[in-house]
């Protein structure tokens, strides 16, 4: 029995490590980099592409920006998670935003929606919480989404299939079906590639539509660029109501009318040149008529319609508005002896002065204030503000820092320091102000290069360690190192360049040439140059040097 336990822990063992080795194999984007992946991802990709070609007539110049977001599926190291800066695998969980199509893990998106949701709604920093529905933004573009749009599942980039199984001859992270999203803006038509990552490419449909202005007859044209003018003369009339439009056929609404005319202004005591699209003008002068009253004239600047009555017809009140009296508008209203009783600015006390003309006086009145924090009082004038010299104590919404301010009324502004703290790309520190939770992803991205320098690949900061350099197809420039004047083609490549094999040729003694390779750079073993000092000490592995060897003896047969 013990035996047979073994055997099968063992047995459950090996499955363990081979299902591994599987999803090993399966997790990288494009773990190899020879001919035969490229090929595979060309027939993958003209087999997503098909439908669309089909009605385009083979037409794919307007897929370039999704063909863009498809290589950076496949290639390894290109998409990476911007918020655990870690590489996505084909057997993960993702998320991708629709914003920006960034994509990352179900779980580091989980978490951040649930950081962000925390800072934004804690109770410290809003009194209503609870009550909002916070939104919580993309990592990436800052695009906004509702707290019920937090994502709670695996969905392929459609929508369509929950949880997509990892299909070596599909997109990674792609159902295989038809997108049949709406493209945007919104045409009635739906895309007609296969599941994919990136925006939708344009409406490849072939619609018949007029012009802007109708003139001319309605045309065949692509979907996503119906919109076409047939440069005619608009014609159509401007809001002046007096001239047409002279543009050639556009979209929207007509320009203002740019011609100049003279007009007259609201009174119609000045005439000036003016543009035909604002005839109404008002001049700087006073009206100046005469009120009914006959003693008083117009004060209004340049008007239309009647003057009006007199503004001190009528019944008019005191300064204080306790007494009314009916005088001719020649004469002024007098005082009514009565208290003011206006409140003054202090918005507790009255006016205490006989009713008087102009503004009131200041509060003067002694009271017992109290300091803007609560921990102070003191008599004085009822005017002056009473601020105390004991500073706030209380940490602010960073959770790091005093506020310090003097006599704080409780409400502490925001930390105003620098985070600085170093982010997780290990190269560049958070310049946002000081904050609670994890900083935000660094923004920066990091050109990595091949060898020569022609090939270049941008990565987001921090991944410029990690990631492999990309495939050059570019020949190798360095210069030979044997005596050759040209060294074989080959790609351009990290490290040193492979031995010589173009064969020696090098007049020998006799006067024949070397026909054997180039032996310039030999790997020579050197023996003899550390001495063990006793049977105890573990043999050192045997170095080797590059060096030059002589050219063999010459073995062209010759008569003797």
């Amino acid at each position: 029995l013990s035996s047979l336990k073994k055997f099968d822990e063992i047995k459950k063992a090996n499955q363990a490590a081979a299902k591994k080795l599987v999803e090993d194999q399966l997790s990288s984007s494009s773990e190899d980099d020879d001919e035969d992946a490229e090929v595979k991802q060309g027939k993958i990709l003209d087999k997503t592409f098909t439908i669309y070609t089909s009605q385009t007539d083979g037409d794919a110049s307007e897929l370039e920006r999704t063909r863009q977001y498809m290589n950076e599926a496949f290639q390894s190291g290109a998409m990476t998670c911007l918020i655990c800066i870690a590489s996505v695998k084909r057997n993960q969980a993702v998320w991708s935003c629709c914003g920006c199509f960034c994509i990352f893990h179900l779980v580091c998106i989980q978490k951040w929606a649930k950081d962000s949701l925390f800072l934004v709604s804690s109770p410290l920093t809003d009194d209503d919480f609870g009550k909002k529905d916070y939104p919580w933004p993309c990592p990436k573009c800052r695009f906004e989404y509702k707290r019920s749009e937090t994502p709670s599942r695996y969905y392929c980039y459609c929508g369509k299939v929950e949880n997509p199984a990892v299909d070596p001859w599909l997109v990674p992270h792609s159902c295989g079906q038809i997108c049949e999203r709406e493209f945007k803006p919104s045409c009635g038509h739906k895309c007609l590639l296969l599941c994919h990552p990136g925006p939708c490419p344009p409406c490849p449909k072939m619609v018949t539509i007029a012009c802007h202005c109708k003139k001319a007859k309605p045309v065949p044209r692509r979907c996503s660029a119906k919109e076409w003018s047939c440069r005619l003369p608009c014609g159509r009339t401007l809001l002046c109501g007096q001239h047409a439009c002279e543009n050639p056929c556009h979209a929207g609404d007509c320009q203002p009318c740019p011609r100049v005319s003279k007009q007259r202004c609201i009174c119609g005591r000045q005439t000036a040149e003016r543009l035909c699209a604002s005839p109404q003008w008002q001049c700087d002068q006073v009206c100046g008529k005469c009120l009914p009253c006959g003693n008083h004239t117009c004060e209004q600047v340049c008007h239309a319609g009647p003057c009006g009555d007199c503004p001190r017809s009528g019944k008019r009140s005191c300064p204080c508005g306790k007494t009314k009296f009916t005088l001719p508008c020649t004469e002024d209203v007098p005082t009514c002896g009565d208290s003011c009783d206006k409140v003054l600015e202090c918005g507790i006390h009255k006016c205490s002065q006989r009713c008087h003309r102009g503004p009131c006086e200041i509060c003067r009145q002694e009271v017992e204030k109290q300091c803007r924090c609560g921990k102070h009082t003191k008599r004085m004038p009822c005017h002056k503000p009473y601020l105390c010299e004991t500073k706030c104590t209380k940490i602010r919404d960073c959770q790091k820092h005093q506020c310090r301010r003097k006599c704080c009324s409780g409400n502490c502004p925001p930390c105003d320091q620098v985070c600085g703290r170093t982010l997780g790309c290990r190269n560049h520190k958070c310049p946002s102000g000081c904050h609670r939770g994890s900083c935000n992803p660094c923004p920066e991205t990091v050109d990595v290069k091949c060898s020569c320098g022609k090939t270049v690949i941008k990565v987001p900061c921090g991944r410029e360690r990690t990631i492999k350099p990309p495939k050059c197809k570019q020949l190798c420039s360095r210069p030979p190192t044997c005596h050759h004047s040209t060294q074989e083609k080959h790609y351009c490549h990290f490290g040193r360049c492979p031995p010589c094999r173009q064969p020696c040729q090098k007049t020998l003694t006799c006067g024949h040439l070397c026909p054997v390779p180039c032996h310039d750079e030999a790997l020579v073993k050197q023996t003899g140059l550390h001495q063990s000092a006793g049977p105890w000490e573990q043999p050192s592995e045997p170095a080797f040097i590059r060096t030059a060897l002589p050219c063999p003896p010459c073995e062209v047969p010759v008569p003797v």
